[in-house]
């Protein structure tokens, strides 16, 4: 008899479980608005919920102080790189061709060097790469480095038009692959520019503040 009524109750809990998830199903996480990360793309890590972007003093081959709230209201693929660096050598002219093919839909590529020499010892790199899309910008001090936790070169971050990072992907990747263009297109429609910069940008901000001298 005993038996009876544990099996009689365990019909009801089963029941009663049944019926709450069918009259209030779960509600979906915020890993269901992910965009797919497959093939190069793979290691790419999700922040979530995404957070602000470090605000960190970089520069512009003229010496000019800028942040990356300069370019705030586009989807920004922020590279850490150096000419030392050999994988960093075969990812740059992916992120240049990245520029090209999303430039003209508000995508801005920041491929910021952690070279100790500065501008003398990029900017000729770059050239000899034919790297032509792409604007310079360095921190040779690598204090927006660290403060994105870069522990290793390439390392890529992805920060949407909030000014929010969304992700960040260690290593070499190939960023005008299919798999990568669709995971920058989500973020882009997400909250697409009326006025999106034109694909040949420069990648430079308003004029911003030089440098005072000494």
């Amino acid at each position: 008899m005993k038996r009876l009524v544990r099996i009689s109750i365990l019909i009801v809990v089963i029941g009663a479980g049944l019926s709450a998830a069918l009259l209030y199903p779960a509600i979906p996480t915020a890993a269901t608005d992910r965009p797919p990360a497959t093939g190069w793309m793979e290691q790419f890590s999700f922040i979530e919920p995404p957070r602000p972007a470090a605000q960190v003093p970089f520069l512009t081959p003229d010496g000019a102080e800028v942040t990356l709230a300069d370019f705030k209201g586009r989807v920004l693929v922020v590279n850490f790189w150096a000419t030392w660096c050999a994988p960093c050598v075969k990812e740059l002219p992916s992120l240049d061709r990245l520029q090209f093919k999303l430039g003209g839909e508000g995508l801005l590529v920041l491929a910021i060097s952690q070279d100790r020499g500065g501008v003398e010892v990029a900017a000729p790199f770059l050239k000899d790469l034919d790297i032509n899309r792409l604007g310079l910008f360095l921190d040779p001090k690598m204090k927006l480095g660290r403060a994105f936790g870069v522990r290793a070169l390439p390392w890529t971050v992805v920060i949407d038009r909030e000014g929010n990072v969304v992700g960040e992907l260690p290593g070499l990747a190939e960023w005008d692959s299919p798999e990568a263009i669709r995971l920058l297109r989500h973020y882009l429609d997400a909250g697409r520019a009326e006025k999106p910069e034109p694909a040949d940008c420069q990648c430079r901000p308003t004029p911003p503040k030089k440098l005072n001298a000494g």
